[in-house]
């Protein structure tokens, strides 16, 4: 009959000789080996977190600085829409202040004060829409009043209040216009 070999378990109190010759237990060294390793885990876990709340510190920055840039272009977008509209501001303060104009000269100015207002408003890209005769689109077009006339085709402008602006898409006033029905 074969010998049956005794192994004993891994971690058992098996004694070795250290460098001094003195008796040393395994379990000593694996405990010592596992606080190594829990100190260099916990040095990690350290690192990681000082990393993590660097990048939230930095995004916080960032988030912050986005909306100072944001809060900063509309307030130049606007200073350079009003610069834009500046000189128009001056030509009809000197128009107000001429009461001496005969009627002609001053339709003249309030001509040239228009044509101004129209051209501050192409350079800006404001488009205006809604004329006679257009037909009716509900998305660019308010109708304030609704006639039935036979003269003319159903869905058309026949009259503009006022009209309307947009700027690219994006409708800035639509037009007041009376349909025919």
């Amino acid at each position: 009959m074969a010998k049956k070999k005794e192994t004993e378990p891994k971690g058992a109190d098996k004694k070795t000789e250290n460098i001094e010759g003195e008796k040393t237990d395994n379990v000593e060294i694996e405990v010592e080996k596992e606080v190594s390793e829990a100190e260099n885990l916990a040095s990690r876990l350290k690192d990681v977190n000082d990393k993590l709340l660097r990048t939230l510190a930095e995004y916080d920055n960032f988030r912050k600085r986005s909306q100072k840039e944001k809060e900063a272009a509309y307030s130049d977008s606007k200073a350079l829409v009003l610069a834009e509209l500046l000189p128009v501001m001056d030509n009809f303060e000197r128009a107000a202040e001429n009461k001496n104009a005969s009627p002609e000269d001053y339709m003249k100015g309030i001509d040239m004060i228009y044509n101004q207002f129209s051209e501050v408003f192409k350079k800006l890209g404001v488009e205006s829409f809604g004329e006679k005769g257009d037909s009716f689109d509900p998305n660019l077009h308010n109708a304030v009043m609704h006639v039935d006339d036979e003269n003319e085709e159903e869905n058309v402008i026949i009259d503009v209040f006022s009209k309307g602006y947009k700027l690219g898409d994006r409708i800035l006033r639509p037009a007041m216009v009376k349909v025919a029905n």
